[in-house]
């Protein structure tokens, strides 16, 4: 038990019982009275008068009080009630029996002198360092799991995990008691170290943090900060990282101890003070009474453990039930020769842009640009010859993890987490790409910039020729995440592949990176002719703004996004009007909604997907779908989920089906 708070070192519990703090000297120093010392449990000896020994608190009393002889031993190292010395800052004091001064730590006796001193800053300090600590302690079990639900009203609650704990603390012998506050000051600590997880989650993925699945996305997060912030500055942030973990945990245990040693000192008027706070919050249970709509009788954190613990069961039951889910496919034993049968000879491309979601077309800061950016490519198609219609599809994923959502669109399976697309992609469910290669009739190309390390997915999604980050002759400097622009990325595709003979049509599938977050720098528009290797880029990345110029400010955030989607349209519409003909058709669309601080809170999973073709005969197949014409899809156009394209597709271009 730590110093701090005005004590007696009485050898029995009994007496300590019936002392308060208004024993104490009225002034409360220490050395009021000359320093006498208690015997230790069971003697019945009493030491001479100014000889100090220590109690299980580090103090000396102030006046002599013996233990009866044959008293229990623990009743004698319990922490002594109201009225003790003052307690240190920082927690529980010495252990069972006496510690002569002469053998006391060095850091302690510095503090017991410094204590002696000043006593009144003494006892200010260890009470000051208590109302901390049952700060800290509310915080955690009142703190919401999303950021914009940080109110006044969340913390002005009665938490029911504190009452009981409370309870416990008082009624426990002292080394239970310290047992069960170590214990659940941890578990406090790791409660509140996943709470900030889901804020950093919701707020970047549009979900809380799944314990199970979940931990593998610290090392894209990792190579996401080092791409962004470079080497030294993502070392930095996972060294933060760190200490800020393992200060929640040591200082939410050191807290819980704390409150507990307080509660067993001064046990009468902390059981009064538990029985009004228990009534209180019973009351309040029953009355429903609320507080700006927030109940005043809280049982979040139990709430909270409920929850994960059901989560943690359900994911455990999906990994089976997907499985299942994964082998069914009403197109998987269709025949080659029944396999879209109204593409053959068609060049076609499936391009995914970055973070291209419906915020980007209706959000009042990003939609006047961006708008105007799909009015314009719509006119430049329009006079190439080209047409379009579009949608809406609901992504399965949010913020990022674009991955989830490429293969939920290419699969025709709801690919939601890690586990799924490990299981999907594990195994050999039909792909869009995978059924233009069945066929026979197609060549299957990826030019995926933002591949940097193997990929066996390849294999997956029948993609016979891969182009990643270190197959497009790129010379240039990267734009944060983005590996390369758009407009080099595509130059390239035309370069290596489009452009050259091919015996097959090609099925090409393209990932366009620029419209990636953070959104600093941008790349720009630059001659066809003057793209090369990328060298041009340098100076424009030299000149852009820095991830640090808008990480933190949302309006300007919103701004840069926008000017990233129209930069990436701009780029590939550019490309099909320069380089498409009437063989091409393009299929385009984003992969998620940007995360919440640009898209903004409880935002739609929505992204834009548009069909473009100079054929007629293409867009006159899907004009039952009821998209709009061009570009830019009406608001109340409509809204499918990602994972029904694929099938709907298939047979709209002449597939048939057979499971």
């Amino acid at each position: 038990m730590g110093s701090g708070d005005p004590a007696d070192t009485s050898g029995t519990e009994d007496r300590a019982e019936d002392r308060t703090e208004a024993d104490a000297p009225a002034d409360g120093s220490a050395d009021a009275a000359p320093d006498t010392v208690g015997t230790a449990a069971g003697t019945g000896t009493e030491t001479e008068p100014g000889t100090e020994t220590e109690t299980e608190a580090g103090t000396g009393t102030e006046e002599p009080v013996a233990v009866e002889a044959g008293a229990d031993a623990d009743s004698a190292s319990d922490p002594a009630p109201a009225g003790e010395a003052p307690d240190t800052a920082l927690g529980d004091g010495a252990g069972d029996g006496e510690e002569p001064p002469g053998d006391e730590p060095p850091a302690r006796g510095r503090w017991r002198g410094w204590r002696d001193r000043y006593p009144v800053a003494a006892r200010t300090l260890a009470w000051t360092t208590s109302v901390l600590a049952a700060a800290l302690v509310l915080f955690a079990l009142l703190m919401p799991s999303q950021a914009d639900k940080f109110q006044p009203a969340e913390f002005l609650r009665l938490p029911v995990e504190a009452i009981i704990g409370a309870a416990l603390l008082i009624v426990l012998p002292r080394v239970p008691r310290i047992a069960l506050s170590v214990l659940a000051g941890l578990a406090l600590g790791v409660l509140t170290v996943l709470n900030l997880l889901d804020i950093g989650f919701n707020e970047y993925l549009g979900r809380g943090f799944n314990v199970v699945l979940d931990w593998s996305l610290f090392a894209d997060a990792q190579s996401y900060l080092q791409d962004t912030f470079g080497h030294g500055g993502a070392l930095g942030i996972a060294a933060l990282v760190v200490v800020l973990v393992i200060a929640v945990l040591a200082l939410m245990t050191l807290s819980v101890v704390r409150l507990g040693n307080l509660a067993a000192r001064n046990t009468q008027q902390a059981t009064r003070t538990t029985l009004v706070l228990a009534v209180a919050w019973v009351t309040c249970s029953a009355l429903g009474v609320q507080n700006t709509g927030m109940p005043i009788a809280s049982e979040q954190t139990a709430t909270v453990v409920q929850d994960r613990a059901e989560a943690v069961r359900q994911t455990l039951r999906d990994e089976a039930e997907f499985a299942k889910i994964a082998k069914k496919d009403k197109f998987a034993n269709t025949p080659p020769s029944q396999l879209l049968t109204d593409l053959r000879g068609k060049d076609m491309i499936v391009a995914f842009i970055e973070s291209y979601g419906r915020s980007a077309i209706e959000d009042p800061v990003m939609a006047p640009g961006v708008d105007a950016t799909l009015t314009a490519e719509n006119e430049k198609l329009t006079q190439a010859g080209f047409a379009a219609k579009s949608g809406w599809l609901t992504s399965a994923t949010y913020g990022g993890s674009s991955w989830l959502g490429h293969s939920t669109f290419l699969s025709g399976l709801w690919i939601s987490n890690q586990q799924r697309y490990r299981t999907v992609t594990a195994g050999d469910h039909l792909t869009l790409v995978g059924a233009f290669k069945k066929t026979g009739d197609y060549d299957t190309v990826g030019v995926m910039p933002g591949i940097q390390k193997g990929w066996p997915e390849q294999n997956f999604y029948g993609i016979d020729k891969l182009y990643d980050a270190f197959h497009l002759g790129y010379k240039g400097p990267k734009f944060s995440w983005s590996t390369m622009p758009d407009q080099y990325a595509l130059a390239a595709y035309e370069r290596l592949v489009h452009s050259k003979k091919h015996d097959k049509p090609l099925m090409s599938t393209i990932i366009l990176t620029s419209s990636h977050q953070p959104w600093a720098p941008i790349p720009e528009t630059v001659p066809d002719d003057q793209v090369g290797d990328g060298s041009v880029y340098k100076a424009i990345e030299k000149a852009g703004k820095r991830p640090g110029d808008i990480i933190t400010s949302s309006p300007k955030s919103k701004v840069e996004y926008g000017k990233s989607i129209s930069y990436s349209v701009t780029s590939l519409i550019d490309f099909l009007v320069k380089h498409g003909n009437k063989n091409t058709v393009l299929i385009y669309l984003g992969d998620h909604q940007p995360i919440a601080r640009v898209s903004g809170d409880h935002a739609s999973r929505d992204v834009p997907v548009s069909i473009v073709a100079k054929d007629p005969k293409v867009l006159d197949k899907i004009a039952d779908w009821g998209w709009t014409d061009g570009l830019q899809p009406e608001h109340d156009a409509p809204v499918w989920k990602m994972d029904s394209f694929r099938d709907r597709f298939l047979t709209a271009y002449g597939s048939t089906p057979h499971p």
